[in-house]
């Protein structure tokens, strides 16, 4: 496997999937992200395009009809996967099994990594941790948007409560205000000079 063994795991699976998306009698919603020593990587974002497992196997040092017979046994993956003939770079036919690419990760997540190479079997290792860490911060995440979703709810509640008692003690005050101001207007003259020329109303007692 030369220099290719000697490569960071992302670039190895990199271009085992640019390996199929350059097939001649295919066509995909890929694009290129990067290029190195010629050999260009792509990318596509389209889940359910299909990727051949052997490129993958062959970077890894697994053997990929073990792979194929363990995803043929799982009650998820068994669904996916495909044969497909294609005609690859070099212009020969070529059977290829494969899954779609939104498979890929989980499959990968899934092996076991006394298995691999030892040569990358620390990035293995590395890539499993880094899926804990994505099914962790997606599940905990959620949890903690809706721990902080109910704790604010639970806040505005509080002081909607709060305002409503405001509110009801100021329509109060406000009633109590225009009862003031109307007997203010209606204090006639005659009581006036009664109380001795004085505007005495009850509510200044």
């Amino acid at each position: 496997m030369g220099v290719f063994c000697k490569l960071p795991l992302y670039y190895r699976i990199s271009f085992a999937l640019a390996f199929f998306g350059n097939m001649k009698n295919l066509s995909f919603n890929v694009k290129e992200i990067a290029k190195v020593n010629n050999v260009a990587i792509m990318a596509s974002n389209d889940p359910n395009q299909l990727v051949p497992i052997k490129p993958i196997c062959d970077a890894l040092g697994i053997d990929a009809k073990a792979q194929r017979n363990r995803i043929d046994r799982d009650e998820i993956l068994s669904s996916t996967g495909v044969i497909m003939t294609s005609v690859a770079a070099d212009g020969k036919e070529r059977e290829m099994y494969c899954i779609p690419i939104r498979y890929v990760f989980g499959w990968l997540f899934s092996i076991d990594t006394n298995r691999v190479d030892e040569e990358v079997r620390a990035s293995v290792i590395k890539y499993k941790m880094q899926c804990y860490d994505t099914l962790y911060d997606h599940f905990a995440s959620y949890a903690s948007f809706v721990n902080q979703k109910q704790k604010r709810q639970a806040e505005d509640w509080a002081r909607i409560q709060i305002l409503k008692k405001e509110f009801h003690e100021a329509k109060n005050k406000l009633a109590k205000a225009t009862k003031q101001m109307n007997m203010t207007v209606d204090y006639s003259f005659e009581q006036w000079k009664a109380n001795g020329k004085q505007l005495i109303l009850d509510f200044d007692d």
